[in-house]
């Protein structure tokens, strides 16, 4: 038995419990492998795509949104949700810049993708670095979408990090793997 199968749930049953835009709540009924019983409650979203986006100088494309789940602005990068169709999600990816910021990439490459939080969701963040990053468009946002865009120096974003300002998660963990394995992550 390996140790998948030796860890792994078996799902009895499973439902939406609620649904809203952007993702759903859904409920399993689950046997442990130790044979006990029990439920597990966990948000479903679509993958999403997050850039790290750099100017031809070498700034950060940045948005501030704000986010009503913690009550403040948050200061990040943009991301969004893959939506059915993207089978490249390179393209995704320029997609949800331009939407975002009214910015165009001149190129976009893979950084990283992680499970940001596989212990409550089933999100999976495909990361990616944009070089040549220049505005032409206005944005193209949601309905719910009101966000700022501006640039900055990518030392002042690394500080930011290291200070505690920048608590972005997606954010964080594109500039951690940049800094880690920059342009051969």
């Amino acid at each position: 038995m390996t140790d998948d199968e030796e860890l792994a749930w078996t799902v009895e049953s499973s439902h939406v419990a609620y649904e809203c835009p952007g993702f759903d709540i859904v409920h399993d009924e689950v046997t442990l492998p130790d044979g006990s019983r029990t439920d597990y409650d966990y948000v479903d979203e679509p993958p999403a795509v997050v850039v790290l986006p750099f100017t031809p100088n070498g700034d950060v494309v940045v948005i501030d949104e704000w986010r009503q789940a913690v009550g403040r602005v948050n200061h990040g990068l943009p991301a969004g949700s893959v939506e059915p169709g993207d089978d490249d999600l390179a393209l995704a990816a320029r997609r949800e810049l331009r939407e975002e910021t009214g910015f165009e990439a001149g190129s976009v490459e893979p950084l990283t993708t992680v499970e940001p939080a596989n212990g409550i969701g089933n999100s999976v963040h495909h990361h990616f670095v944009a070089r040549d990053c220049e505005p032409s468009a206005d944005q193209d946002l949601d309905h719910d979408e009101h966000i700022l865009v501006d640039t900055r120096p990518y030392d002042e974003l690394l500080a930011a990090a290291r200070d505690g300002d920048l608590r972005d998660g997606r954010a964080v963990t594109a500039l951690c793997f940049h800094e880690l394995f920059g342009d051969s992550a």
